[in-house]
């Protein structure tokens, strides 16, 4: 196929955002998973943020004048989240996915990141494959994790909303834990009122942009995590991803009602650290 690449504009926000809504829908159907979007005008709604998002680059593929596929990445960090990448069902399968990755790695490397992180869906093995042969590592197995608020307090451990204040001794958590921080995102969520931190002992030892499919969570202990997650008025969209290797956590949340709705995976190419306390990604990393 002659594929024509550009920068996403404004008004590809619709044709884009059906094509991820579509992409999603068929994968996840055809393995009997719930898709990640409840309906269309919600894919449109997320693709139309990311194209007015200055902290997001975009690239449209195109094939004679029509959009067939789309990719993003999040440039608002040290370590840049790809995705999410999608391809008409009706021209997959042509190398579209390839060009549009490609693209993204260029961009990446014009733009000096360190590394670049993704999450696929676990039972999605074309995308698992196509990304382990661009080069990138697995890292994590994660469980999307989902049920009812929790309401639970951890003894010694204090969650509340996060302000300006806190921005410092958050991105300091996350670079111990990480070996970077997350500012951007973070500075994105504190704006937003959905950002919360946990202190122990006076200090924040845990932050989270919020519990759910689209934030990040980071703690230097589990007990911070679980904080973190029991003050949480909901899962957001799907739910939040746990790294399923915390066993510890994993079935703390199994145990207390929480289940799992589907497997994913965190995978890496450039630079990785392993995490030196407890995370969870979002579905960008």
């Amino acid at each position: 196929m002659d594929i024509k690449l550009r920068a996403g504009t404004a008004a590809d926000a619709e044709a884009c955002g059906k094509i991820c809504y579509q992409a999603f829908t068929t994968i996840a159907k055809a393995h009997n998973f719930t898709p990640d979007f409840p309906s269309e005008d919600i894919a449109i709604g997320l693709i139309k943020s990311l194209l007015s998002h200055p902290g997001f680059y975009s690239v449209v593929a195109e094939f004679d004048d029509r959009i067939v596929g789309s990719n993003f990445l999040d440039e608002r960090s040290a370590i840049a989240g790809l995705g999410p990448i999608t391809v008409d069902p009706n021209v997959q399968n042509r190398s579209v996915g390839r060009q549009l990755m490609e693209n993204a790695h260029e961009r990446t490397a014009a733009k000096k990141f360190p590394g670049v992180r993704l999450i696929q869906a676990g039972y999605h093995t074309r995308s698992l494959s196509l990304y382990a042969k661009l080069g990138y590592d697995v890292r994590e197995p994660l469980a999307c994790i989902q049920g009812q608020a929790l309401n639970k307090t951890v003894a010694g451990c204090t969650a509340r909303s996060a302000g300006d204040s806190d921005v410092d001794a958050c991105n300091r958590v996350c670079q111990k834990v990480h070996g970077h921080d997350r500012g951007g995102e973070l500075k994105d969520a504190v704006a937003k009122g959905s950002a919360t931190v946990v202190e122990r002992d006076g200090r924040v030892t845990g932050y989270a942009t919020i519990i759910g499919f689209f934030g990040h969570a980071v703690g230097e202990s589990n007990r911070d995590m679980q904080a973190l997650i029991g003050a949480a008025k909901e899962f957001a969209g799907p739910g939040f991803l746990l790294p399923m290797r915390n066993t510890e956590l994993f079935q703390r949340c199994l145990e207390q009602g929480l289940r799992v709705t589907q497997p994913m995976t965190l995978m890496s190419k450039g630079f990785y650290q392993e995490a030196a306390g407890a995370f969870l990604p979002s579905i960008l990393y």
